[in-house]
């Protein structure tokens, strides 16, 4: 799964690197460990413009009852996607890319002892483009609601980098797929489905920072400086990855 990462980039910088139309978001403050429910950024095309937006982390389903319904869908697995009707639905007409300068995932360390918490970014340090869906949902009990605008992360398969940390991660898209991922005019759900996969193992470093990113209620760019003793790690990571 993705359960927290790091948004730092202002907006001109994702504009700049998403080739955004518009600009339709506040300027957030930056974040180093952005959890569920969260307000977060996303780029989706509306009306042939490419918009950055701010949408509600958890995705609330129009025919959801009532939005609680996020808290448990801040993912979803690209198998479901895939299969299953509701979200092949949202698949083929509200797709978004979630901009992430990182992401954490968290290593099970055996019985009686603290998982830990592995940073995860992009080799070249710029940010990851991950795979998301979109919805909006409003109470039809109180016709002067406001429209909820919310968002998921894709999740799938890790690849060799990640598969001793976790069992997923997060759908990362290539560059060259962000036009065809994008396309509003594109409901071609099967070849859609086909982009959810695992990321190059090239693409990716990691390395274990503090346990103090578990508890939501700490944040700064402290969370992501490599535990000591590890600075090492990232450059054989750097250097396996380029004689690959």
């Amino acid at each position: 799964m993705c359960g927290r990462f790091v948004a730092s980039s202002p907006t001109t910088a994702l504009a700049e690197v998403f080739e955004v139309d518009e600009v339709k978001a506040p300027e957030l403050e930056a974040r180093y460990n952005v959890a569920p429910t969260d307000q977060v950024y996303a780029v989706a095309a509306t009306k042939g413009s490419r918009q950055l937006g701010t949408f509600k982390w958890g995705l609330v389903p129009s025919w959801a009852k009532d939005p609680s319904v996020g808290n448990r869908m801040i993912n979803l697995r690209a198998e479901s996607v895939s299969e299953k009707a509701s979200f092949r639905r949202t698949l083929g007409k509200r797709r978004c890319i979630i901009p992430a300068d990182g992401f954490y995932e968290w290593k099970d360390m055996g019985k009686g002892r603290k998982k830990q918490p592995f940073f995860i970014r992009s080799t070249s340090g710029e940010p990851l483009a991950l795979a998301g869906l979109w919805e909006v949902w409003k109470d039809r009990d109180d016709q002067d609601a406001e429209w909820l605008r919310t968002c998921t992360i894709i999740t799938t398969d890790p690849n060799r980098l990640l598969e001793p940390i976790h069992d997923r991660m997060p759908v990362i898209l290539a560059p060259e797929v962000w036009d065809t991922w994008l396309d509003e005019e594109n409901h071609d759900t099967d070849a859609l489905a086909a982009l959810l996969v695992p990321a190059p193992d090239d693409l990716l470093e990691l390395y274990p920072v503090s346990t103090a990113v578990s508890s939501v209620k700490n944040d700064g760019p402290e969370l992501i400086l490599p535990l000591e003793g590890h600075e090492a790690d990232r450059d054989e990571i750097h250097s396996s990855q380029n004689a690959k």
